[in-house]
């Protein structure tokens, strides 16, 4: 897997700001659909464009499909389904708090990151990059705690952090399957691992509705404008996460990742009307701070 040191972070930075946009896209979704029809926009809608990207990266690199061995079964369903939980979660935090806060306390997940890949797939995290963790992890905290946001209680706090919680598994369960692969070609790897992870939540989530809430289902379809628009945003993310997670260790993609909160800024100010506050700026500077000693500590 021979690639230029850096293009880990690329990619991180692309899947962080496509997530941006799809986050926003899925909050605007969950008042006509609900959390959980939300949530399966981002599966649904996805799955085909993941399938896209698999049949290109095949004509790109000419690898055949992958023949998973058993113990990548257990790793993509904890990835799976800890996907759909931290979706979930998110989008019904979201209901409750602003969208930039609720951003920030799902953000805690790089510490929880750190200590899942370093329980379950050994991935080392050096003195420098657990102060870079840190050091951002603060940036995001130091947003969310701003005077007045606790406005709704702690139950909307618990939530965003149990998102962050099953987020980080997601990123361990995810990477775990694509090292599984033992695949030369990295990027079959990631986008193999994607496919199947999207394609049994897919499935799973549409028996679901078709089950529970046959009209949610419909309403889904009915909203296929921007329900389609959410579901490539989606996917473009994923493929991005699952290359830069085939490349570099869960804590250090993840951490990266936290630049999404200020991608969450201008999201907030350009299609919700926020205002940024001097508190939420310090943030910004501290997370910026953190991403900038991972970089060099990477």
């Amino acid at each position: 897997m021979t690639s230029p040191p850096w293009l880990w972070a690329v990619f991180t930075i692309i899947a962080a700001f496509a997530q941006t946009l799809r986050n926003a896209m899925q909050r605007e979704l969950t008042a006509t659909l609900g959390t959980v029809g939300a949530t399966h926009v981002r599966f649904l809608f996805g799955f085909p464009f993941a399938l896209v990207f698999l049949g290109a990266i095949m004509l790109a690199t000419g690898s055949p499909l992958p023949r998973p061995v058993w113990v990548f079964w257990p790793w993509v369903l904890v990835g799976a389904f800890a996907q759909v939980a931290a979706t979930a979660l998110m989008l019904a935090a979201m209901g409750e708090r602003s969208f930039v806060v609720t951003i920030a306390y799902i953000k805690t997940e790089p510490i929880q990151v750190a200590v899942f890949g370093l329980l379950f797939l050994g991935d080392t995290v050096t003195g420098p990059m657990m102060a870079a963790i840190l050091v951002a992890t603060a940036g995001v905290l130091l947003m969310s705690t701003k005077p007045g946001g606790m406005v709704g209680g702690i139950k909307p706090t618990l939530i965003g952090l149990a998102s962050g919680g099953m987020f980080a598994l997601s990123a361990i369960g995810f990477r775990g399957a694509i090292l599984s692969l033992h695949l030369p070609a990295y990027a079959m790897s990631a986008t193999f691992t994607l496919t199947v992870g999207i394609a049994i939540q897919a499935v799973v989530l549409s028996l679901y509705l078709g089950l529970r809430a046959p009209q949610v289902l419909r309403n889904i379809f009915l909203t296929w404008k921007p329900s389609l628009s959410a579901g490539f945003a989606g996917a473009v993310a994923s493929q991005f996460w699952f290359l830069a997670f085939a490349l570099a260790t869960a804590a250090s993609v993840r951490t990266l990742a936290l630049i999404e909160v200020v991608f969450a800024q201008i999201v907030a100010r350009v299609a919700f009307g926020q205002r940024t506050s001097a508190r939420e700026v310090m943030g910004m500077l501290l997370v910026a701070a953190g991403v900038g000693l991972l970089l060099w500590a990477y």
